[in-house]
């Protein structure tokens, strides 16, 4: 079947580009002091939306590069280079502007933490509260080339000490990853009899690694970097998503659907283990926190999407055209977001001071600059979405069809 007479879920585009700006909030709200009382109630669980993005991933590459035999569509080779050629100019790019901003807010040095903004610096990877003193590492030069390499080859998710220079783009390293093994794992888990029982158990699988490091460990180096971002670590959550989308196919080919009575108990469970999640971690032990992450709400996350995949509003064209490109800048959101915050909030500060004197005294000018005021976040959102969609429309499809022509086959080009 070709991939233009597939299903189009525009409730799943929507579904991404709302997960794609919670990750923006979740990394940045807690920062605002005037609200830090309560703010993390909304932050705290924020690793959901990166989860339910991995399983949205493979839910939707498998409903578009499986046809009805449960086979590739295509060769294996060039799904790889539509996938990599999707995700490097992302990469590259966020990079490339989170170690611009690094290295000019460590020049200008704006607010007292900005001292410590460089390239070199990065933050060991631990749970155990370990204070900032103690995680606090500056790269050596053999670490800074060892750490371009493993961004410049998308390997960067493997290291299980410390982020580098854009420490949000590991999701992209664990993503490509995933897309090695998909023309592999996909056809394989598209035949299994069961896809509810396999997503069962999956997850308990998923669940070893953490329990294991609750037994065993004090919460610390490498193991937990290891199941913060380890690409087999995280690679159940795509894998189910795969099995996701089996049930949902074979479902709809046995005539069933889902009514908005099951829809709405679906739900009531997914805001009931949000709940929880947010309780347990706030008021109870940290080993939570890697239950958590690690498979806990996997369950929530699955349907979630199951439900939304239901979804089909009956909105027009230019809805559905909104949809489609809030949902393509999703990815860019999950990348961009952090350099975007940095930028936002040192020019509102310089604003927010007395910005005249820029024009005499750059060092009178960055030293008078004032505070950052929550009422402007809205604007920071929706600047970082536009600029998002700006940015995936121009730049990612520009870089993509170049990158493209130079390694796919003129029939394989279009998809």
């Amino acid at each position: 079947m070709a991939a233009s007479k597939k299903e189009r879920f525009i409730g799943l585009e929507w579904l991404r580009f709302w997960l794609g700006l919670y990750i923006v909030i979740f990394h940045t709200l807690h920062t605002y002091k005037s609200i830090s009382g309560w703010s993390g109630y909304i932050t705290d669980i924020g690793f959901f939306s990166t989860s339910a993005f991995f399983v949205l991933s493979g839910f939707l590459l498998a409903h578009v590069y499986l046809d009805d035999r449960q086979r590739m569509r295509e060769p294996a080779r060039s799904f790889w280079i539509k996938r990599f050629s999707n995700l490097y100019p992302i990469h590259i790019g966020a990079v490339l502007l989170a170690m611009a901003v690094s290295t000019l807010i460590g020049y200008l040095v704006i607010t007292e933490a900005d001292a410590n903004a460089s390239i070199r610096f990065v933050l060991y990877d631990t749970n155990n509260g370990s204070s900032l003193e103690s995680i606090t590492h500056y790269m050596s030069n053999a670490e800074l080339a060892l750490s371009a390499l493993l961004n410049l080859t998308l390997m960067h998710a493997w290291n299980p000490l410390y982020l580098t220079f854009n420490p949000v783009t590991w999701s992209i390293s664990a993503l490509f990853f995933f897309y090695l093994t998909f023309p592999w794992m996909a056809p394989r888990l598209f035949r299994i009899k069961s896809p509810f029982r396999a997503m069962m158990l999956l997850n308990a699988i998923y669940l070893i690694p953490p329990i294991i490091v609750i037994a065993y460990t004090d919460f610390g180096m490498p193991e937990t970097g290891i199941l913060h971002r380890n690409p087999l670590i995280r690679l159940p959550e795509f894998l189910a998503g795969i099995l996701l989308c089996s049930f949902y196919t074979k479902r709809r080919e046995l005539g069933l659907s889902m009514g908005r009575a099951a829809q709405s108990l679906a739900l009531l469970f997914v805001a009931i283990c949000i709940v929880v999640g947010v309780w347990l971690l706030r008021h109870h032990d940290s080993f939570w926190y890697y239950l958590l992450h690690n498979g806990l709400l996997l369950p929530a996350q699955l349907a979630l999407i199951f439900v939304v995949a239901h979804w089909s509003p009956s909105s027009g064209a230019g809805m559905r055209r909104l949809a489609h490109r809030l949902g393509g800048a999703s990815l860019p959101m999950f990348a961009l977001h952090v350099p975007l915050f940095v930028i936002f909030t040192r020019v509102e500060r310089v604003l927010s001071g007395e910005p005249s004197l820029c024009l005499t005294s750059i060092r009178q000018c960055m030293d008078a600059a004032g505070d950052t005021s929550i009422w402007l976040y809205p604007v920071f959102l929706l600047f970082t979405v536009l600029f998002c969609m700006m940015f995936q429309e121009t730049f990612v499809l520009g870089v993509r069809k170049w990158m493209q022509g130079k390694l796919l086959r003129p029939e394989r080009r279009s998809a």
